[in-house]
Parts: structure tokens; C-alpha cells; sequence
């Protein structure tokens, strides 16, 4: 059984603990952590989802919801290690945009770690496949419902600081 930690509206932390798969009840939120891995040279890693999660077979960015006791880059750099085999530590992902929405607080970062695909390691039942892909590319999986829909709103959001970090 996995526990999350419950947070008020202003992300206060209240004490208590929510148990994943059950319905967060009112003035409750909870804590998701997204990162963009660039490569520096105008790409950004996606996986693709597996068949068994929802939005199967389509692409996205690493994230996850933050486990009890864990701060979100303690939670994103373990979500980013299981979903893809990259190791980083807290200090270096950059925090780009903190929002909420609906039942959630969102934490969305972003990493330069320009390693070869072949050196993704893919999590079972996490994630099936994964590839680098320009900003255009992007585009075209966007127009083409290949990307999960509520990634591909925070991609649009997050581009143009996403394609200025690719230039430094």
C-alpha cells in the first residue's frame, strides 16, 4: 500500500495521510512531480506509458505522485530512477512552474542529462519504451493524440523555458 501525504489548498502539510486509489475527500490535495529531461541539443526524453496504466501507449515526461514523508525532489528523483534508470541528485533539477489543479499540487522540473536511449532502463508495467524528440517532433505527437493529453498541456505551458534551457 502506497501513502501520500495530504495538503491543504495553500500546500500547507496537515498531518495526515491519503492511501493511493482512494478518493481524496474535500480541502484535500496531494503532491505530483513532473521533469523534462533535455539533451542540450534541442531534444527532450520521452517514455511511453505501458499498456496497463491509464492513457496506455502514449508518451510522456517522468513523474509521479510524492510518496509520505518525501519532499518533491526527493520524490522526483526517485520517479525519474524508476521509470527510466537515470540517477540525479535533488540539487540538480531546476524547478520551472509550480501550480495546482483539481486535487493536486504540481511540481514540474527539468534536467540536463544527455545519455543515449539505449541506456534507458525501462520499468515494467511503468513504462515501455522511450526516445528523444525535438520540440517539433512534440508537435506532431501532440496533434496526433500520441502524447497523454494532460502532459501535453503542461508541455505547451512549460515550452518556452524548456527551449531556453536548450540553449545555455
Amino acid at each position: 500500500m502506497e501513502y501520500n501525504d495530504i495538503y491543504d489548498k495553500d500546500r500547507n502539510l496537515t498531518g495526515r495521510v491519503h492511501l493511493r486509489g482512494t478518493k481524496w475527500q474535500e480541502g484535500e490535495y496531494g503532491l505530483v512531480v513532473c521533469v523534462w529531461v533535455y539533451d542540450g541539443k534541442g531534444k527532450i526524453l520521452l517514455t511511453k506509458r505501458a499498456k496497463e496504466k491509464s492513457f496506455p501507449g502514449t508518451w510522456e515526461n517522468s513523474g509521479g505522485a510524492a510518496q509520505k514523508g518525501e519532499t518533491s525532489r526527493q520524490a522526483i528523483a526517485r520517479e525519474l530512477l524508476e521509470e527510466t534508470g537515470i540517477r540525479a541528485q535533488e540539487d540538480e533539477f531546476e524547478l520551472i512552474a509550480t501550480e495546482r489543479d483539481g486535487k493536486m499540487h504540481y511540481d514540474h522540473y527539468c534536467l540536463y542529462r544527455p545519455i543515449p536511449v539505449e541506456e534507458v532502463v525501462l520499468q515494467p508495467g511503468e513504462t515501455d519504451d522511450a526516445q528523444w524528440a525535438t520540440f517539433e517532433q512534440i508537435h506532431k505527437l501532440i496533434a496526433q493524440k500520441q502524447i497523454c493529453y494532460v502532459i501535453a498541456k503542461q508541455f505547451k505551458r512549460q515550452e518556452k523555458t524548456l527551449r531556453e534551457k536548450q540553449k545555455k
